[in-house]
């Protein structure tokens, strides 16, 4: 893939109408992230308005509750024809299952291909600190993390969430056919936000990342439009 193919960039805007001159911004950009600000304040329109498009759309709704609960949304979540859908794999094994099953069964219903359910391993704005103190976890972070992938790949899943900083290992236990996203991605030049384990996107990409979500440092930027170039350019 060309290494604009590889940045998701995310609609981290609380309208629609922010979310439209966002993208009027950015016509370059092939794959979006919509998250659950924006689809909690705006519904599934901006959705449509991505496929009119003919962009390619990462729905991060993190799901996380009970098998039956993630199994129905997702089943509804199918109707979208998104790319990506998110669930945490905290939910378990036989969420997890549930959740990859009534996916197929949603798209099979509505003749939509199979978005890829991928499985957030722990959000990148945790650190080994609030792992252990926080959540009472007695795993290191990067074992936490693989063990979480783990789970994903041998319940079926298409792949991970991860930070960069995980990425590495996950590539090399997991496999080059495991999907692996990283958010947590600041270039040089950006700032670090509440992002506590980052790392700048060529690093990420030689690491074994596939996709790489970026925001701020493009969305927030006062040229979107150069920012995205800048980082496609430093990527190559």
């Amino acid at each position: 893939m060309n290494a604009d193919n590889r940045i998701i960039v995310a609609l981290d805007v609380s309208s629609l109408e922010s979310a439209i001159a966002l993208i009027d911004k950015l016509p370059d950009v092939s794959f979006w992230k919509v998250g659950l600000e924006l689809f909690v304040s705006s519904g599934p329109g901006i959705l449509s308005i991505l496929k009119q498009r003919e962009k390619r759309i990462f729905l991060d709704l993190k799901f996380h509750d009970i098998p039956n609960t993630v199994a129905g949304a997702c089943r509804a979540a199918a109707k979208y024809n998104v790319d990506l859908l998110t669930i945490h794999s905290t939910c378990g094994k036989d969420a997890l299952k549930a959740a990859q099953s009534a996916l197929v069964e949603g798209a099979a219903a509505v003749d939509k291909r199979i978005p890829k359910l991928i499985a957030i391993t722990l959000l990148t704005s945790l650190n080994s600190r609030q792992l252990a103190f926080d959540l009472k976890i007695p795993l290191e972070l990067p074992e936490y993390a693989l063990h979480m992938a783990l789970l994903a790949k041998e319940t079926g899943l298409a792949g991970a969430v991860c930070s960069p900083q995980e990425v590495e290992q996950l590539r090399m236990s997991c496999g080059d056919d495991f999907l692996l996203v990283c958010p947590g991605v600041r270039p040089k030049w950006a700032d670090g936000g509440d992002q506590r384990r980052s790392m700048t996107p060529k690093a990420a990409l030689k690491a074994g990342a596939d996709y790489l979500v970026i925001g701020r440092p493009i969305t927030a930027s006062d040229d979107p439009a150069a920012a995205f170039a800048r980082i496609c350019e430093e990527i190559g």
